[in-house]
């Protein structure tokens, strides 16, 4: 999502918390009873006057490789779960708007942690794959051949699986970047430069 797209579903949901604004204890309290006894639209009610809480984790925990939009969205499952709990256990109005915006921060914030991991995971990945291929490059000039898998992990200082896994990984990516190529100049659109066929 572009940061126009983005700024504007984050004005779109801003104006829909906005137009349920959070409760007072006492009602809050009124609504938590009549849906622990059944009522369906209390329960409604409490998911929509919790938008709120919902929406200011999100931008709390935006900028750490999430769009804000995919963490409200995150956040809403975890807030509609906490509100069931809350209800379930018995717990009283005051404490509702506290209870679900510290369960969220907790789901969002565990969110950002994997997302951050895997993105580090995804660097430390892109940058092995570049020392296998500089190590590649010196071997093959100094021995005159392909280096081996056991070749290359002594010059790493790696386990042979791991050589093997990058270099699984590296040929897997350029086959698909190959295909990729191969379909683009096979495109029976494509402009005949010589002006035959």
């Amino acid at each position: 999502m572009s940061g126009r797209d983005d700024d504007t579903e984050l004005d779109s949901l801003a104006a829909q918390a906005r137009s349920h604004p959070p409760l007072s204890a006492a009602a809050t309290d009124r609504l938590i009873g009549a849906a622990r006894g059944g009522d369906r639209l209390a329960r409604e009610s409490l998911v929509e006057h919790s938008l709120g809480a919902v929406l200011a984790e999100a931008v709390a925990h935006r900028g750490h490789g999430v769009e804000v939009t995919d963490l409200y969205q995150e956040g809403s499952l975890a807030m509609v779960v906490a509100i069931e709990e809350y209800i379930q256990r018995g717990g009283s109005g005051p404490g509702l708007a506290g209870y679900v915006r510290r369960v969220v921060a907790a789901h969002l914030g565990g969110l950002v942690e994997e997302a951050e991991a895997a993105a580090a995971e995804a660097a430390a990945l892109v940058e092995d794959a570049r020392l296998l291929e500089v190590a590649q490059v010196a071997l093959r000039g100094q021995i005159g051949h392909e280096p081996s898998a056991t070749e290359l992990a002594a010059v790493l200082l790696w386990p042979r699986e791991r050589v093997e896994l990058i270099a699984g990984m590296v040929a897997s990516a350029r086959d698909a970047f190959d295909a990729e190529i191969v379909e683009f100049l096979d495109d029976d659109d494509a402009v005949d430069v010589d002006g035959e066929g």
